[in-house]
């Protein structure tokens, strides 16, 4: 892939559990920050149930609308894993037991202790490339591009080093933060106007509360450090001007 080219990702959050608010959802960071790292960017985030025509239908649209698309959740022991099962519908491919997927499991597991229900850890579709587990043995899968990756925090994060060479990314983002003393409503105007005169840099504002106080962060984010520079310069004319108070956080 071209580095000049823009590459872009979605990312499917798969569970029950996220929507229903009993497990809080931090792979969508975890990930967010991983890919922006290596050059994709993240221009979808969705949240779906254990539901397996929504996933059929949610992995369709993501897999043609984006260069790659990683799924979390879904892939563990119980009956409403069924993540794999659905990934294989979606491609009209075989599910079926992964020999090699199966051969690990069976020598991570002492012996007697590799059940049915861990035995189904196994199942993928047919041919799909696997993603090593240096945590927990299971392994995660990809079927072109889609990338299907374990709910547990922990364990996901674990498993992206290995990922890093089947990912072709562009340029890397960059981000510069400024942190200030004010409301958003203080300089919405002035930072309006910033981002019109710079329309390929991205311009975030995002307030905090830190030490009893209100402040707001501006985020610059662009694949060009001058461009950065020159938005951060222009920032501070009428930060400076307006006698705001930049701060540390």
């Amino acid at each position: 892939m071209n580095k000049k080219t823009k590459v872009n990702a979605a990312i499917l959050i798969i569970g029950n559990e996220i929507l229903s608010g009993r497990t809080q959802d931090t792979n969508t960071s975890t990930l967010a920050i991983w890919l922006n790292s290596i050059g994709v960017k993240v221009e979808e985030v969705r949240v779906i149930p254990d539901i397996e025509q929504t996933i059929i239908d949610t992995l369709n649209f993501f897999r043609s609308t984006y260069n790659y698309v990683f799924t979390t959740g879904g892939i563990g022991p119980t009956h409403d894993d069924i993540t794999a099962q659905s990934v294989s519908k979606t491609f009209g491919i075989k599910y079926e037991i992964h020999k090699e997927a199966f051969k690990m499991l069976e020598s991570y597991y002492k012996p007697g202790e590799f059940n049915e229900g861990r035995q189904k850890m196994s199942w993928m579709p047919e041919n799909a490339n696997l993603i090593y587990n240096p945590t927990s043995g299971a392994p995660g899968f990809s079927v072109e591009n889609v990338f299907c990756l374990p709910g547990v925090p922990s364990i996901l994060k674990s498993m992206l080093g290995g990922l890093t060479n089947s990912i072709v990314g562009g340029k890397p983002i960059k981000s510069h933060t400024i942190s200030l003393r004010t409301v958003e409503s203080e300089i919405a105007n002035s930072l309006t106007k910033v981002q019109n005169d710079n329309k390929d840099v991205e311009i975030g504002s995002y307030p905090f509360f830190h030490a009893g106080k209100l402040g707001v962060s501006i985020v610059i984010r662009s694949e060009d450090q001058t461009k950065i520079d020159v938005c951060n310069s222009q920032i501070l004319n009428f930060i400076n001007a307006k006698n705001i108070e930049v701060v540390d956080r």
